[in-house]
């Protein structure tokens, strides 16, 4: 059963070095506030899961918390590259970074895979592109009735999935509605999860349409905003103008790991993250 918690403690007790970290979430309800807790909590080694790493896996690869992504996607949506990223790649900064890359339809098959208890997933993919012979986890295999090539990949089974959500009740059941991921896939197939939801309610919204039974979530912490700067479908929009500035905030060094320091180590929460972001808005206009 759920255990409603604090987001600081979720994270201190779900969240360890070296382990295989997902945090999903597609457009909106993005997992910032849990993210930032785990660089604010100095985790090293973590192998991060996500179909599309953006400025949040950004932000954590440049904080020094990963030693391996597996991805199928990545860059600022709308803006442009990841600077923290191509900087680990290409530079070895802070810390070299192995990568395994996937497409998205071999990422969705190895959550589901993973979700279903399967040690594999099989699917029609990666026909003409190159990614086979430069990723180990992708094989060819033949179909044992018809004879058809296909290919096989791996489940994933992170040992943390964390996403955000809209909504979770008094007995730890979780319900989000809008664009949907592989949210529900990704705390299915990880051994813990953390969900961060906008509020607890006595009653889960009637436009719910992926409900997280209690019994399958690990933990739940109330992160109002936690998807920022992304958005949560009803609560509120998108941060656009967050998403460009950080193209200036991340392509130097030095001013990244300032931000860093103001942003996330200095802070005490995600809304103390949340209050400094706005004074900067209120700056700059």
């Amino acid at each position: 059963m759920a255990e409603l918690t604090t987001l600081a403690d979720a994270v201190t007790d779900l969240v360890f070095d070296g382990d295989i970290v997902a945090l999903e979430g597609f457009t909106h309800l993005i997992p910032y506030a849990a993210g930032q807790e785990i660089i604010r909590q100095r985790r090293r080694d973590l192998t991060l899961v996500r179909m599309t790493p953006d400025v949040l896996y950004d932000q954590m690869i440049g904080a020094g918390c990963a030693r391996k992504l597996i991805f199928s996607w990545g860059g600022n949506p709308g803006v442009g590259s990841l600077h923290r990223f191509r900087d680990a790649i290409e530079h070895d900064w802070p810390a070299p970074l192995e990568i395994e890359e996937h497409s998205h339809a071999g990422m969705a098959t190895r959550y589901v895979a993973g979700a279903s208890g399967l040690p594999f997933g099989v699917l029609r993919g990666y026909v003409g592109t190159n990614l086979p012979d430069h990723t180990d986890t992708i094989a060819p295999i033949a179909c044992p009735f018809t004879g058809e090539q296909l290919t096989a990949v791996p489940a994933l089974r992170p040992d943390v999935g964390i996403v955000h959500a809209q909504q979770a009740d008094r007995h730890g059941n979780v319900g989000l509605w809008g664009i949907q991921g592989v949210q529900k896939e990704t705390v299915l197939a990880s051994r813990r999860s953390i969900v961060t939801v906008e509020e607890v309610v006595d009653e889960l919204d009637p436009r719910v349409t992926v409900m997280l039974p209690s019994w399958v979530v690990t933990a739940v912490a109330v992160a109002p905003r936690g998807a920022h700067p992304s958005y949560a479908h009803g609560y509120y929009e998108r941060d656009n103008a967050f998403y460009r500035s950080w193209d200036a905030i991340s392509k130097d060094r030095a001013t990244f790991e300032a931000w860093i320091d103001e942003h996330v180590l200095g802070t005490s929460d995600f809304a103390e993250h949340l209050r400094l972001s706005a004074r900067d808005v209120e700056v700059v206009s």
